[in-house]
């Protein structure tokens, strides 16, 4: 019996739009109603989550949670308490900056606990965010000193060219000595978390403080950010747009993709179990 779904978002469960289909909506809320939680697990803010939570009937719940910052905090649905946070070092994150701001047509997103900033917007970020509804403050420069006394969670960039994605990946993890959790998301981002901290760990850890047993666990995901936590889970699923990594992770891979991938995967293991 599989008591808790743990789902990244985009590209999994959201349209390109950032909208949910209403065959993943039903199946989600048939899933809550037999007493199964679904959490959302995002690289994004749990911020940007809120109007999902509204659709999915999961908005206002202690009893409900949300994995966000690729792992780097998880909070309740009820007033965003902080159940647990990994957050990353404020020098840390200064080193990366000082490498990611170099690349001209790269943007830097710097994760705080509560808020996202943007140094060097890109339009084509901003519009893919807003589809998100993922809101952020742009810098004015680069004095990377704004963020001494703030929690950083993460430090990301965008740029849809995969070689400039590597130049940047390359670059950060030679100056930080490999000593950071590189992952890729969405085909255009390149994220940087504490060593450490990944969608899997913080998957687990919420499972265990619900007293949820990693084989009651089911992850689904599509993308490179999602690997840690189809290889921690129980019953790791890809949707059938996943990539190629993450298909070959997986038990279980859907017909459908992100438009009702994620109500498959319910119905195949829940609802008709």
């Amino acid at each position: 019996m599989y008591k808790l779904i743990v789902s990244d978002l985009d590209e999994t469960l959201l349209r390109d739009d950032g909208t949910i289909s209403d065959a993943n909506v039903a199946a989600i809320k048939a899933a809550r109603d037999q007493g199964v939680r679904f959490v959302p697990n995002t690289g994004r803010s749990f911020t940007s989550v809120r109007a999902l939570l509204d659709t999915l009937g999961l908005a206002g719940r202690d009893d409900q949670y949300v994995i966000a910052y690729n792992g780097g905090a998880t909070v309740s649905n009820l007033n965003d308490r902080v159940v647990a946070a990994n957050p990353m070092d404020y020098d840390v994150a200064r080193r990366i900056f000082e490498v990611t701001k170099t690349f001209p047509d790269t943007d830097t997103h710097i994760y705080t606990l509560n808020e996202m900033f943007m140094y060097n917007p890109r339009a084509d970020d901003v519009g893919y965010l807003r589809t998100r509804g993922a809101d952020f403050t742009v810098m004015p420069d680069d004095d990377f000193s704004r963020f001494r006394d703030l929690q950083i969670m993460k430090v990301i960039t965008m740029n849809p060219d995969p070689a400039v994605q590597r130049a940047v990946a390359d670059q950060v993890m030679a100056v930080m000595d490999q000593q950071l959790n590189l992952t890729f998301s969405s085909g255009i981002y390149t994220e940087f978390n504490p060593l450490g901290v990944d969608k899997g760990v913080a998957a687990l850890q919420l499972g265990a403080a619900l007293g949820i047993r990693q084989e009651e666990i089911i992850g689904i995901g599509d993308n490179l950010n999602d690997l840690p936590l189809l290889q921690k889970v129980g019953m790791p699923v890809s949707v059938a747009n996943g990539r190629p990594e993450i298909k070959a992770a997986a038990k279980l891979v859907t017909d459908a993709d992100y438009e009702s991938g994620v109500a498959e995967m319910i119905n195949r293991l829940i609802l008709q179990a």
